[in-house]
């Protein structure tokens, strides 16, 4: 089966993700919030409730924690209202870039994503402008560790995967958004644990990027995370050998 996740090319080092955890885990709450809001507290019969616990549990967010999320926003609905917006642009050597926002100040996240854009060597654009180079998929990273290459593969095929990558380290699942939560699920009930798990933007095509665009770049996808309204950022850019974001 193909894989095209570039998973050392595109994401962060697991160090720098532990020194941002705090700050992941507070743009994880914000969409337990909005997804609470929109569909109530109780997972069972609210979908995409269950889709951010996997992703943050898969972030180590502990239960205690993801629990006391959930009880804050059944306990707040209707007080604070987040609205989705997504940017989209080009970051330097045309790189594409989508960038998601729950945000309840428009004005301020626009203003800030146009900064990063800007910052980093690139432009925003309009709606459109890039999208039509991702899909929208599935995907789950398991740890290979000491698990079976083939039966990780049957189980994650059988339940409705539409693809499976071996890579170094990491296995890589994918899925349609609409079977994500039966994959997932599945994978689940055989004690399968994931290093990542969400619906994304995945790109058809990568762009390679040389040294200076890749330190302009990194600027952008910093300022970028750094943003408290930013929720997730996707690109395509490939990254030079041996580059460490």
């Amino acid at each position: 089966m193909s894989g095209h996740s570039k998973w050392h090319n595109i994401q962060a080092k697991k160090s720098k993700v532990d020194a941002k955890r705090g700050k992941i885990f507070t743009k994880i709450g914000k969409e337990i919030a909005m997804v609470v809001g929109e569909g109530g507290s109780n997972p069972d019969s609210n979908s995409r409730l269950r889709d951010v616990v996997a992703k943050a549990k898969a972030a180590n967010m502990p239960n205690d924690t993801i629990q006391r999320a959930i009880k804050k926003a059944a306990g707040e609905m209707g007080s604070t209202h987040y609205d989705e917006i997504v940017y989209e642009g080009y970051g330097p050597n045309g790189v594409a870039v989508i960038v998601e926002t729950l945000t309840d100040n428009k004005n301020r996240s626009a203003g800030n994503v146009r900064s990063a854009f800007t910052k980093g060597g690139g432009n925003m654009g309009s709606t459109g402008c890039v999208s039509f180079m991702f899909q929208k998929k599935g995907e789950l990273i398991i740890e290979r560790g000491d698990l079976d290459e083939d039966e990780i593969m049957m189980l994650a095929l059988d339940a409705g995967a539409e693809d499976f990558a071996a890579e170094d380290e990491v296995f890589v699942v994918t899925t349609s958004p609409e079977d994500f939560g039966a994959v997932r699920e599945a994978l689940e009930a055989q004690n399968i644990e994931f290093l990542e798990a969400s619906v994304k933007m995945i790109p058809d095509t990568y762009s390679a990027i040389d040294e200076d665009a890749a330190k302009k770049f990194q600027k952008m996808l910093d300022l970028l995370d750094d943003d408290d309204d930013v929720t997730e950022v996707y690109h395509n850019a490939e990254f030079p050998e041996g580059w460490e974001e």
